[in-house]
């Protein structure tokens, strides 16, 4: 008999694939990670939109002429940073310290809140260029693009305060600390995102 067997009550092995349904954690894990796939497949979608449209500037403004890329340089070591506080903070809530878990948390909330003004900064500057969305097909990819990852950011960070608020009333309870896995899958995929975007969008610009 394996490992991965079980002893029924005839005495017989029960194959692992037999012995009823997984733990939670590992089912909540799995479909979240296909919610993550689905989330990686519209990125894919904006990303190729970005890469025909790019050029199409319809005689307006290119990239390079609108992009601070040291703002841009500032937004990404926020959410960089954010991805590591984040990290610190899932191993501070396995091991089921609050004070540490508040402390990583919180600084994550702060550092993807200084992402965000960042960015609206960026987009209101160029709004007041006359450089909207409406303005060329570029822009349209572009402000999609980068809109869409700014509101999953946005998304995440609501979440975050919801999860600390869980875990000052209800405290280290599995379904707490199934939810802080989820949330740091979720903030990380972001980070690989926004890569991208830093990669292609603002360093790829010509």
């Amino acid at each position: 008999m394996t490992s991965a067997e079980l002893v029924g009550g005839d005495g017989h092995a029960v194959p692992f694939s037999e012995q009823g349904p997984a733990p939670k954690q590992v089912v909540v894990g799995y479909g979240f990670w296909l919610f993550l796939l689905s989330d990686i497949i519209i990125f894919a979608a904006l990303f190729a939109a970005y890469a025909v449209l790019s050029g199409a500037v319809a005689g307006g403004p290119s990239g390079p002429e609108l992009f601070d890329r040291q703002r841009v340089f500032t937004e990404t070591m926020c959410l960089l940073a954010s991805s590591v506080t984040c990290g610190f903070g899932s191993i501070a809530v396995q091991r089921r310290n609050q004070a540490l878990a508040y402390f990583w948390m919180t600084a994550t909330l702060v550092l993807g809140a200084l992402f965000l003004k960042q960015e609206v900064a960026e987009f209101s500057a160029m709004v007041a260029l006359g450089a909207g969305p409406s303005r060329s097909a570029f822009l349209s990819a572009f402000y999609t693009l980068v809109g869409t990852h700014g509101m999953h950011v946005t998304v995440g960070l609501a979440w975050l305060i919801v999860m600390l608020a869980q875990l000052a009333t209800l405290g280290f309870q599995p379904m707490v600390q199934r939810r802080f896995f989820c949330f740091a899958l979720f903030w990380h995929a972001l980070d690989i995102v926004w890569i991208g975007v830093f990669t292609i969008v603002y360093l790829g610009a010509h």
